[in-house]
């Protein structure tokens, strides 16, 4: 490797756990469903992250960048989509949205909403390739890559998790419950403004 692995993965840490669309997401499902469900759309994002990261280690995000067309449906696609959650953020600050029983088909729901939080941000690739560059060695081998990979993987569980955990405890679901209203209208906000972003965003 060209960096020390703990310079790479406290980097990719902090980057995983700055605010964005997906701890967002984990943060606000936490808070208002419980731990339970917190930990399921965190598993969702963790998978989304590793997908990609699968991806740009066999080379997809080099054949992104070559081909621009695909860079931008995933654009217009991960906007859409943001701007989705940010109408259903709106919707439940003002009392239109009621909360759903966490039924097994619920716990689908929000696994699939963390994956495709992180699917369709085309940015996410990107930044793996990125990583991928800038850590490792250009003669460095498969195994290698797949090492970074899994260390990686890993520093993202403990930060998704760790949101999951933290956003669900007791006193933060009750401060939660207190002004939910005025957290539902930020993640709206965040969520529109995290959807311009990437309909605004450029390859370079």
């Amino acid at each position: 490797m060209i960096l020390p692995l703990s310079a790479v993965l406290t980097g990719w840490m902090v980057a995983g756990g700055s605010p964005g669309p997906a701890t967002l997401a984990i943060s606000g499902t936490s808070m208002q469903l419980g731990r339970r469900a917190g930990l399921t759309i965190a598993l969702g994002v963790l998978m989304g992250s590793a997908t990609w990261g699968i991806a740009a280690a066999l080379g997809f995000s080099a054949v992104m960048v070559a081909n621009a067309w695909l860079f931008e449906v995933l654009r217009y696609i991960g906007a859409a989509y943001l701007m989705y959650l940010a109408v259903k953020s709106l919707r439940s600050a003002w009392g239109g949205d009621p909360v759903a029983p966490i039924t097994p088909g619920r716990q689908r729901s929000l696994f699939y909403k963390g994956l495709l939080l992180h699917l369709t941000n085309p940015k996410a690739i990107l930044g793996w390739g990125a990583i991928y560059a800038i850590a490792l060695a250009p003669d460095a081998g498969t195994a290698s890559v797949w090492r970074l990979f899994l260390s990686l993987v890993s520093a993202s569980s403990v930060v998704f998790l760790g949101y999951a955990l933290i956003f669900s405890w007791r006193p933060v679901a009750l401060g939660y419950a207190r002004v939910k209203r005025w957290f539902e209208l930020t993640f709206a906000v965040l969520f529109g403004a995290a959807s311009f972003k990437i309909l605004t965003a450029r390859l370079t």
